[in-house]
């Protein structure tokens, strides 16, 4: 039996600033391995639940934050970019439930820590899958959707987890590891009660991942994409059939979301290029 971990930074307990998650601070080596812990709890709970393997795919940053021979001697760590799906490579049909630890609420939240999907907001303000306005969380899981696998558990703030459950379910597990009080404030829970609860919450999501369907889209799929400036616009254009909808919105429809997916990949490179 199979697990799939996708494991972001700031929705750990004890982040609430963006240096805290960036390479180049003084914080981020301590935090790094706060990260991390959490990882192996659910890593622990999936083992516990009856996983017989278990990938790791780091997803935050560079997606090189993971220490290899700290992490679970019984994960397989999926780390570095550019990678095919991004916070999502390496997923497929063999596994049969997919866990976010560390996520944040999607771009434009209140009482979410360091809330943004896939770009900060210089570049990315909102995003809608027809019509429906997801974050990393949704658009993460439409991809195991496509799959035919369904996220069975979420880890972060109280705004990622209700956002999720709105979203995906409300019967889907979810771990409040810490309660935003702002942007970059938060009551965060100590580290050895939430490896606790992220651990039961685990193994209860494997025991019931069976009443959990798998979220998709019906096609066609359409994507708009809420961006900062309209030159960022200008530039999404080049790409063949994007739609301008407004000043800084544009759209792109496809029957496959595998491929409005890279679509959306795509688009922000192209976006967040400095002119």
């Amino acid at each position: 039996m199979k697990v799939y971990i996708s494991a972001d930074m700031e929705g750990v307990s004890g982040i609430v600033h963006s240096d805290q998650t960036d390479s180049t601070h003084s914080e981020y080596q301590h935090f790094r391995k706060t990260m991390l812990a959490e990882v192996n709890a659910a890593v622990e709970g999936a083992l516990k639940g009856g996983a017989t393997e278990v990938l790791v795919n780091d997803s935050h940053g560079g997606m090189r934050n993971l220490i290899i021979e700290d992490l679970h001697p019984e994960a397989v760590l999926l780390s570095g970019t550019p990678k095919s799906y991004s916070m999502m490579a390496g997923i497929d049909s063999s596994y049969v439930a997919v866990f976010f630890t560390g996520y944040h609420a999607r771009a434009g939240s209140s009482f979410a820590n360091i809330d943004h999907t896939y770009y900060g907001p210089n570049t990315v303000q909102g995003v809608w899958l027809n019509g429906v306005e997801v974050g990393e969380s949704g658009l993460n899981a439409a991809l195991a959707g496509y799959f035919g696998v369904p996220v069975a558990l979420l880890t972060g703030d109280q705004t990622a987890c209700a956002q999720a459950k709105q979203l995906l379910g409300d019967d889907l597990e979810t771990v409040v590891v810490k309660e935003a009080v702002g942007r970059v404030a938060a009551k965060n829970l100590h580290p050895t009660k939430v490896h606790a609860l992220i651990r039961d919450a685990a193994e209860r999501a494997l025991a019931s991942r069976k009443k959990r369907a798998p979220f998709t889209f019906k096609p066609p799929i359409t994507l708009r994409l809420a961006l900062a400036r309209s030159s960022q616009v200008e530039r999404c254009l080049l790409m063949p059939n994007i739609k301008q909808v407004a000043p800084r919105v544009i759209e792109f429809t496809h029957d496959d979301y595998a491929v409005l997916f890279n679509a959306f990949r795509g688009l922000l490179v192209l976006a967040d290029i400095y002119v």
